[in-house]
């Protein structure tokens, strides 16, 4: 498939952020060309337009399954899998939060909570027990939030992300003191 200026301009630049968020650039390419086409592609079609090896495509392919942000698909008549992603930001942006949350947030809040409840801990001066039960403190603060925000429906979630700042007025009150 020959892509558009648009779409090249797309692709390239989702590589280039993908890089900057610590995804290889070939996993983000391909997320952004399904994304962009909005239909199912197979993995000789996605080499040939992205001009990448066909082994970097299947092991691309497997990295993107593993996030949940592609899902195989089958058309009728053709036994090679095919490879789609949801067209919704909403739904791509939930998946994001919630996959990063449990291969990055989860774990450091575990060994945050390990490190509080091991013996050794009460041994640590007083203020390092004060930074560290903070720091969990504000991690399970933040994870719950982020677990109520998942589970609001693209339309309220949006809303919420509108209200940005004006949140303050808020919650500080008539007297606009913290």
């Amino acid at each position: 498939m020959e892509l558009s200026e648009v779409a090249r301009k797309f692709v390239v630049h989702w590589g280039e952020m993908g890089n900057a968020w610590g995804v290889n650039r070939t996993v983000a390419q391909i997320h952004a060309l399904l994304f962009f086409h909005g239909r199912p592609l197979h993995a000789e079609e996605i080499a040939d337009t992205l001009t990448v090896a066909r082994s970097n495509v299947s092991t691309s392919l497997k990295e993107l399954q593993n996030w949940n942000l592609i899902r195989v698909a089958h058309v009728l008549g053709d036994r090679r899998d095919y490879f789609e992603t949801s067209v919704d930001v909403w739904e791509l942006f939930r998946t994001i939060v919630r996959e990063r949350k449990e291969r990055e947030f989860d774990p450091t809040v575990r060994v945050l909570s390990a490190l509080v409840a091991d013996p050794g801990f009460a041994g640590e001066s007083a203020d390092t027990q004060d930074r560290v039960r903070e720091a969990l403190r504000f991690m399970d603060t933040l994870g719950a939030w982020s677990e109520e925000m998942l589970r609001l429906s693209p339309n309220t979630l949006e809303k919420v992300l509108k209200l940005g700042a004006s949140v303050q007025k808020f919650v500080r009150g008539s007297d606009g003191k913290d």
